[in-house]
């Protein structure tokens, strides 16, 4: 069966990110900043960039990130606007404006009854995606940069339309390879899948050194397979465990990723991706090189 090509996005920031607290006991993680633009919006605008017409973003249960999220996408703030207006600076009400122009976008809580895993939300989400249709996923604790892995995404489906799914990889340092899920390939020409290591415990048991990570184009087929009765490693519900199993029914295709991926899990690569991204887009960029040339840190 061939699916519509995807016009709709998952966004999952479900998790208590006890690594970042105490501030993420009142924000969600997602909502750190890169700059002026917290890291949820930066995922939102890559979605928008490949063409996503429609956006659900899983928040975590018992806080207050679903209205934290409905406030800063939905919100009009028309306080704000009309004293910037009396203020004559108008003209910084636009980021504002730019937010609540993006595409319709729907925020829900995961569904508390699932078990822990990063596939949960994904699943809490079942009910917005139609039969006929594949979707992308976006964790948010990921951030490309430089180009939009969303249609990098799309552009592969667009070429293999009989794909059960896509994901997107980069090659990654072997120092690092027990992090991560590890993507072995089936067939080197077409360039599919046959299954992912789960954070091996040595190099030697890592099949590349290919990464996959939080960028997926999913067909639902994917949820005969991520459901509470699939647990694995952990006893956690693995989107990876998931696609390993789409893998074996037909093809999913693995593309390397046109941008830079990073991650922002922990305050240290947080650190280190909000470091990136204002090297690459702040117009402060040189000063930043300045102080690092010089050691004035």
């Amino acid at each position: 069966m061939s699916y519509k090509t995807p016009t709709k996005a998952i966004i999952t920031d479900a998790g208590f990110a006890s690594r970042f607290l105490p501030i993420t006991k009142t924000i969600p993680k997602a909502m750190t900043p890169m700059g002026a633009k917290p890291v949820m919006q930066l995922c939102i605008e890559e979605c928008v960039a490949a063409g996503i017409t429609e956006i659900i973003i899983v928040a975590t249960p018992g806080t207050k990130s679903k209205e934290i999220y409905d406030d800063y996408f939905h919100n009009p703030s028309e306080n704000v606007r009309v004293l910037l207006e009396r203020q004559g600076k108008a003209e910084r009400f636009d980021p504002v404006k730019e937010v609540l122009d993006f595409p319709k976008i729907t925020v829900i809580e995961q569904d508390k009854s699932l078990p822990y895993g990063n596939g949960s939300p994904i699943v809490s989400a079942r009910e917005f995606i139609d039969d006929d249709e594949a979707f992308v996923v976006l964790y948010s604790d990921d951030l490309i940069i430089g180009a939009s892995d969303i249609k990098t995404l799309i552009d592969a489906f667009k070429e293999h339309p009989d794909a059960k799914g896509v994901i997107s990889a980069q090659e990654m340092p072997r120092e690092v390879w027990h992090k991560y899920g590890m993507i072995a390939i089936k067939d080197e020409a077409k360039h599919t899948l046959s299954h992912i290591v789960e954070k091996p415990e040595t190099p030697e048991l890592s099949p590349s050194n290919l990464t996959s990570y939080g960028r997926y184009l999913l067909t639902p087929e994917v949820f005969q397979y991520l459901n509470s009765k699939n647990v694995g490693l952990d006893d956690e519900l693995w989107t990876v465990d998931a696609v390993t199993k789409l893998a074996e029914t037909g093809d999913v295709y693995v593309v390397k990723s046109e941008g830079h991926w990073l991650t922002t899990g922990d305050p240290k690569n947080y650190f280190l991706a909000l470091l990136q991204y204002n090297l690459k887009y702040s117009d402060y960029a040189e000063e930043i090189k300045q102080i690092i040339k010089g050691g004035n840190l």
